[in-house]
């Protein structure tokens, strides 16, 4: 079991704010956390599910742009595919969705090699503008929309921005356009097994300004691992039971967290008394 690669619950409760940090361009991809776990199979959901997971409409010079930026940084591309953008998708676990710009002022989504989404599918997103997209958000339209778009308009060629997003999960999917059959998983959970059932869900997303089109390239990268490798010392475990607790009550209802919260307490239980925690779990098996 890895140490997990982000632990962003260490800095709080996710937030309504954006909360986007600048980064080295060097780390912007690499190293690839997730690479030796979802390339293969990203690649294969690329293949099998094409209308699902990509769409584009009239971005071409945005694609290719987007596509040699990626591949500069991850080498020549492998294999055949139909599109520059979904060429250079098939080299990184991270997906790559690409707003642009219309003559009203408002950044759409024009383009997507969309394989790991957080409970959404391009089919209903694909052409909106921010507002769009972040409608069902606590504090989103148009409020987050409108900063967001300042940020967006304001960015310069060369920076890259990066912010981290996380909840729980039953399993370690990563294609979840919807969130049902996790949450009727959880449901069935019994909290003796929570521990080693739930997965901490990261989503850790960049933007960067493309310089010849003005594009906006955004990656997503999931990373999935063990609650329990997450919860690996006093101190984590602790944090966590601060940032879960301590979510906007806004947050916590737009995350669906009350199907987690029994399952999240059995688990912290169970870092902070572990024997007593094995103890019943092995009796409950005995039985």
């Amino acid at each position: 079991m890895r140490t997990p690669p982000y632990l962003p619950f260490l800095d709080g409760p996710p937030g309504i704010a954006p909360g986007l940090k600048p980064i080295a361009p060097e780390a912007w991809l690499l190293p690839d956390t997730e690479a030796a776990a979802w390339l293969a199979p990203k690649r294969e959901l690329m293949r099998s599910r094409r209308s699902d997971v990509f769409a584009a409409h009239e971005a071409d010079a945005e694609m290719t742009e987007a596509a040699t930026i990626v591949l500069a940084a991850t080498g020549p591309a492998v294999g055949e595919w139909s599109t520059p953008l979904e060429a250079a998708s098939a080299m990184v676990s991270d997906d790559l969705c690409i707003m642009v710009r219309d003559a009203e002022g408002l950044w759409r989504l024009k383009a997507a090699s969309l394989c790991t989404p957080t409970y959404w599918s391009l089919a209903e997103k694909f052409g909106k503008p921010l507002g769009g997209l972040h409608a069902p958000v606590p504090g989103g339209d148009p409020g987050l929309a409108a900063r967001i778009s300042r940020i967006f308009d304001g960015l310069r060629p060369g920076l890259v921005l990066e912010r981290c997003n996380w909840s729980v999960q039953p399993g370690d999917e990563r294609f979840t356009p919807s969130s049902a059959p996790l949450k009727a998983r959880a449901h069935a959970m019994q909290e003796a097994d929570a521990l080693d059932q739930l997965h901490l869900r990261v989503e850790r997303q960049t933007i960067r300004k493309l310089p010849q089109t003005g594009a906006l390239l955004f990656t997503i990268r999931i990373v999935i691992d063990p609650l329990r490798a997450a919860l690996s010392t006093p101190r984590h475990v602790e944090a966590f039971a601060a940032a879960w607790q301590g979510v906007d009550p806004a947050m916590h209802r737009y995350k669906s967290w009350a199907v987690y919260d029994r399952l999240v307490g059995a688990a912290l239980d169970a870092r902070r008394n572990p024997v007593t925690s094995e103890g019943s779990k092995k009796t409950r098996q005995d039985k």
